[in-house]
């Protein structure tokens, strides 16, 4: 009966162990740092967990179309960072799907050889961005370290953890380690007509909207997205068919532009997915796409 017993408590433990390990962070281990070229940062406590991607979404940089002003400048910043060259942190901003976050994914194609490595933040995360810093300061690798989609609605401190990494510690910026972040906003923080008028209740309304721009002012480059013409998307669309070994015949490029109107939106992302879709289709169903 007593082994019996103990064997019901041991089954009882072991249960109550698996639940535990299905809530409780990841254990804090070091990353597999020669295996991995991309990672993701995951806040923890007052610290954090780097977990290594096995499989990167990554691609050449001629895959992407109509943002070649925009690539000079970042493929220049970047550059010069691997070289041991000062450089700036990045901020693109403007229209969506236009290629903003997969021109810096891109990016990790290019330069991994050269010892260049991503690693993903979101903006939830950004409070422990200060234990990464320390943890990446004595790799020999270069880190971007990507925020994608960043804007911060009123009462989120997220922020200022932000605003101290890039340009507010009293200890030195280190040299290994770039911030590109990429928004839909300029500013990244929401704007009101009232700030402008002075009506919020503020004493002081414009240290108020100082306070709003001063993240955006951190970032030393600012690139800019605009939406995409005809000719734009059909390049996008042109680009993103070759990876998948299609022309742009006049079919395709007759279906394109009935895609990019249904969706209403002309972009490097709907070019991308219209190809997902043509490439997926057997020959005889796109001899009838609507």
């Amino acid at each position: 009966m007593k082994i019996q017993y103990i064997r019901k408590l041991v089954k009882q433990a072991l249960s109550v162990l698996r639940r535990l390990d299905a809530i409780l962070p990841p254990e804090l281990t070091e990353p597999d740092w020669a295996n991995s070229i991309a990672f993701r940062w995951q806040k923890v406590g007052n610290a954090g967990v780097l977990q290594g991607l096995p499989r990167p979404h990554t691609f050449p940089l001629s895959r992407l179309a109509a943002v070649g002003t925009q690539m000079d400048k970042l493929i220049r910043n970047t550059e010069q960072f691997l070289s041991g060259r000062p450089a700036n942190n990045v901020l693109l901003t403007g229209a969506r799907g236009t290629g903003k976050s997969s021109l810096i994914k891109a990016l990790l194609h290019e330069y991994a050889e050269r010892g260049l490595r991503l690693i993903e933040v979101d903006k939830h995360d950004l409070a422990t961005l200060p234990v990464l810093l320390i943890l990446l300061a004595e790799r020999s690798e270069k880190f971007i370290v990507f925020c994608d989609d960043l804007s911060f609605e009123d009462g989120e401190d997220g922020y200022k953890a932000l605003k101290t990494a890039l340009d507010g510690s009293l200890s030195c910026r280190a040299d290994n380690v770039l911030v590109y972040a990429t928004s839909n906003r300029r500013h990244l923080m929401p704007e009101y007509m009232a700030d402008n008028v002075g009506n919020a209740g503020e004493v002081h309304p414009k240290e108020a909207v100082e306070e709003k721009v001063s993240l955006s002012d951190r970032f030393g480059l600012w690139l800019s997205f605009y939406p995409f013409d005809q000719n734009d998307y059909l390049a996008a669309v042109e680009n993103w068919l070759a990876d998948f070994k299609l022309p742009l015949d006049e079919k395709a490029r007759h279906a394109a532009l009935n895609w990019a109107q249904m969706r209403g939106s002309r972009s490097g992302r709907t070019a991308y997915q219209f190809a997902c879709d043509w490439a997926g289709r057997l020959p005889e169903e796109r001899e009838v796409f609507l």
